[in-house]
């Protein structure tokens, strides 16, 4: 059992065969201990002796026994070989994360969904979607061009804000589709437009950010209703993107 959780984690470090299988690696204590209180469905878990060293993780083991996981053990080198990171924590798991819909999306008076174009930083995307869910924005969805929800590093930056909130992949042509569907507005956010803190939010919106190269594709910002942007001290031209998005969203609830 040990030997094929081995070969599937070494399989999904290949972005294909995690789109394929949609299935997804996560590491460490924490990322577990979420998985675990979210009710995530695990398809096993490769524990070393490390885990074994801090009550925490010792507790994390038993949880996952009592909840029927098979966890199989391997060596501290043996675990380490297989980890993203250089301190692994002595746990592995292989997760099936929730498979979300725009069914899903919440956008309730008040809830903005937050839209991703082409950040191609797993980081960057996994701390977007943290911020989302820290917000209390309504859902990510995340168009062509970025990083996808179940890559490792976006797994860990998220710090298990993708096992609750619904994060949905979609086409430029499904997302608009959505939007004249359920009559919402966008706004994108684009450095040096209209400051966001001097605009009324609509009932219904959804917030629009782009790379830090690149910002909004050009396609995009025809379909946007309106352009917004972060107030900023003279000679500062951009932010990081997940600072930003969390600075508008704040904004935008505020105002509400």
């Amino acid at each position: 059992m040990a030997q094929n959780l081995v070969r599937l984690i070494r399989n999904l470090q290949r972005r294909n065969a995690r789109r394929r299988l949609e299935l997804a690696v996560a590491e460490g204590v924490r990322l577990v201990e979420e998985a675990v209180a979210a009710g995530v469905t695990f398809e096993g878990a490769l524990v070393s002796p490390a885990l074994a060293r801090t009550q925490r993780g010792t507790a994390l083991r038993g949880k996952l026994e009592q909840d029927g996981v098979a966890v199989e053990e391997l060596s501290d080198a043996e675990l380490a070989d297989l980890a993203d990171t250089d301190t692994p924590q002595g746990v592995l798991a292989v997760i099936e994360p929730r498979a979300w819909s725009v069914d899903d999306l919440s956008i309730d008076a008040g809830r903005p969904v937050l839209v991703v174009d082409a950040v191609q930083d797993p980081g960057n995307v996994g701390a977007l979607i943290r911020t989302a869910h820290a917000l209390g924005a309504g859902g990510v969805i995340l168009l062509p061009g970025n990083a996808r929800s179940n890559h490792p590093k976006v797994l860990r930056a998220a710090m298990g804000a993708t096992f609750r909130l619904p994060v949905v992949n979609l086409k430029v042509e499904e997302f608009t589709a959505w939007l004249e569907q359920r009559l919402v507005v966008l706004w994108a956010a684009v450095a040096g437009s209209e400051d966001v803190v001097r605009v009324e939010p609509p009932r219904h919106l959804a917030l629009l950010v782009g790379s830090e190269g690149s910002g909004v594709s050009s396609r995009l910002l025809e379909v946007a209703h309106r352009t917004v942007s972060v107030p900023m001290a003279p000679g500062v031209d951009s932010l990081n993107v997940a600072v930003a998005a969390g600075i508008l969203l704040h904004e935008i609830l505020r105002n509400d």
